[in-house]
């Protein structure tokens, strides 16, 4: 089954000659055969009908869920119509936007900044996952899930980020907070760009040296829509 991206943002203007859109990424990320069309849903645009696509993928973005921008609103009705009609995977703001539209809460943290490699321990596992008791994934985001919606489960979690991986039992839908899609390369230049906001940018930059479980996650996508 292909995925359907409902790209939600894009890459700062200076970093997407080098590394592209999130639909690149993703590409990058699963293999362009995994991946379908891509909706500029930002820009206005949607499936016409949630049952276009098997599954949809929401990417990342700068905005967050409660600001009053113009397509959160169709984003979420559209969500709501796709429950149990499509798979569904949320990440960063996806994560965000599905546990609003869902029935759980969203808000800024008081944690700060969330950047670099970060690791997230496994709690439960869902059947298209593996063994693996914790991942390495990059992550930027100042947002988190605090309130998990009805009909969801915590598969994972960090120190700074509690509910870090959700997936739903009342539908085919699954999230999570951090990035798969993020090469390192990208998430250090995305952290000196905004090096002035961050109390923390060296050791983050140091810690996308690390190995990370990107292509493990990129894994449990395919084997969660069964392609």
């Amino acid at each position: 089954m292909k995925i359907a991206i409902l790209e939600t943002g894009a890459p700062p203007p200076p970093l997407v000659p080098r590394f592209g859109r999130y639909p690149d990424m993703f590409r990058r990320l699963l293999g362009s055969d995994h991946v379908a069309a891509a909706y500029d849903v930002a820009g206005g645009s949607l499936p016409a009908d949630p049952e276009d696509h098997g599954a949809y993928l929401i990417t990342g973005s700068a905005a967050g869920v409660y600001d009053d921008l113009p397509w959160i609103a169709p984003l979420k009705a559209f969500l709501e119509a796709a429950k149990g009609k499509a798979r569904l995977i949320g990440v960063c703001f996806g994560h965000q936007i599905m546990a609003e539209t869902f029935g759980g809460r969203v808000a800024r943290s008081e944690k700060g900044w969330g950047v670099g490699l970060q690791q997230y321990e496994v709690f439960e596992r869902a059947p298209w996952m593996d063994e693996a008791e914790c991942v390495s994934l990059p992550v930027s985001h100042q947002d988190q899930v605090i309130e998990r919606p009805p009909g969801s489960k915590r598969l994972a979690g960090s120190d700074f980020c509690d509910i870090g991986m959700l997936a739903y039992e009342d539908q085919p839908a699954m999230s999570f907070q951090f990035h798969p899609e993020f090469e390192p390369d990208y998430a250090a230049a995305l952290i000196e760009l905004r090096r002035d906001r961050l109390e923390n940018a060296e050791a983050a930059v140091a810690s996308l040296r690390k190995p990370n479980d990107s292509a493990r996650i990129a894994g449990w996508i395919r084997n969660f829509v069964g392609s």
